[in-house]
């Protein structure tokens, strides 16, 4: 049997419509549409064309439902111009494709969003046939907003959690992603699936949603109960390492006992257009060094990197490069004080 080699990333995918306004209206008023356009979201989505423009030299592959509709051949049409397999991209009649309205004020930045669930709210464990993969690594995105993969069923299973046991059973690495929206079941959902994810993406938010510590003071970020957060999760059941970011940088906290700090670039202001995806944009590079069996500080170092390349444009990928290129620029920028600093002197 051949060794496995590449990315299957399964759930969310979104297509965004950005639109430009002169004015965010009253309610019964108009406003202009000056611009419009529209980008990839949603966690695989985002993580699948970030690899494919920072150059990953490992196949790449998309799972999920998208609509009989145009956003579902836009999806299509611009997965394949990344190089991105879509036999996975199942069109759906019963939903539209997800999608999201974002309105911007021109003049302040202003955003708001109108989020439709549409085919990603009806995914489910079914949908997910790993038959036709020899990825090495399967990643699922995002629980909390996949709302049939998150139903917690009677036995406290859920279809996200059988999905990555699914996974690890045919041989791949899991990796999976939470969303920041409140939601009461959040530990059951993450109970029914962490015990079946070797590597866990989290952010602060949704790490105090899940532990229920406080990791953020008015001092900012308090590390060492960063790291205490990590551990819990590591006790909830993640099989072989929590990733947990945040603005200032990033770490992990691993099953042997190892902990690994990366600080964040200095990213000049006027670089930085929107934040948008820079979650993804970090768990891309995380995974990038994963997948090519770097260890964890370099693997940090370009989840990092890629994270601070992505704030250059507005949509989520638009401002990707090649992995050595995110590398070098990030370290021309340089990065903020050391992490391990900051959690000695917090002590």
């Amino acid at each position: 049997m051949p060794d496995r080699h590449g990315l299957l990333a399964a759930g969310n995918f979104i297509i965004d419509h950005v639109k430009i306004i002169d004015a965010y209206p009253a309610p019964e008023m108009l406003a202009n549409i000056g611009s419009q356009s529209s980008s990839n979201g949603g966690g695989p989505y985002n993580v699948l064309k970030d690899l494919a423009k920072m150059d990953a030299p490992f196949p790449l592959e998309a799972i999920g439902l998208i609509g009989n509709d145009a956003d579902g051949t836009w999806i299509m049409e611009d997965c394949a111009r990344h190089g991105i397999a879509t036999w996975g991209l199942k069109r759906c009649d019963a939903a539209a494709t997800s999608y999201t309205d974002a309105m911007t004020v021109a003049s302040g930045g202003q955003r708001t969003f109108f989020h439709h669930r549409g085919a990603n709210a009806v995914l489910c464990e079914q949908d997910i046939d790993l038959s036709a993969s020899r990825s090495k690594w399967f990643y699922l995105g995002y629980l909390l907003l996949l709302d049939a993969m998150d139903v917690v069923h009677e036995d406290g299973t859920t279809d996200a959690g059988k999905a990555l046991r699914k996974a690890k059973a045919a041989g791949f690495h899991t990796a999976a992603d939470f969303v920041s929206v409140p939601d009461d079941r959040v530990e059951a959902i993450a109970k029914a699936s962490l015990p079946h994810i070797d590597v866990l993406f989290i952010n602060e938010i949704e790490a105090e949603m899940v532990t229920g510590l406080k990791l953020r003071t008015p001092d900012g970020l308090d590390v060492p109960l960063a790291q205490q957060a990590a551990k819990i999760l590591l006790e909830l059941g993640v099989q072989r390492a929590v990733v947990l970011h945040f603005q200032e940088g990033a770490l992990t906290a691993t099953r042997e006992g190892e902990v690994f700090h990366q600080a964040s670039a200095q990213v000049p202001q006027d670089h930085i257009v929107g934040s948008t995806g820079a979650g993804d944009a970090f768990a891309a590079g995380v995974l990038y060094g994963l997948h090519e069996d770097w260890d964890w500080p370099d693997s940090l170092e370009l989840g990092v990197a890629a994270a601070a390349i992505s704030l250059g444009a507005g949509p989520p990928s638009d401002a990707m490069v090649p992995g050595q290129a995110c590398l070098d620029q990030a370290r021309a920028w340089g990065f903020r004080p050391s992490l391990e600093e900051d959690a000695s002197s917090q002590k």
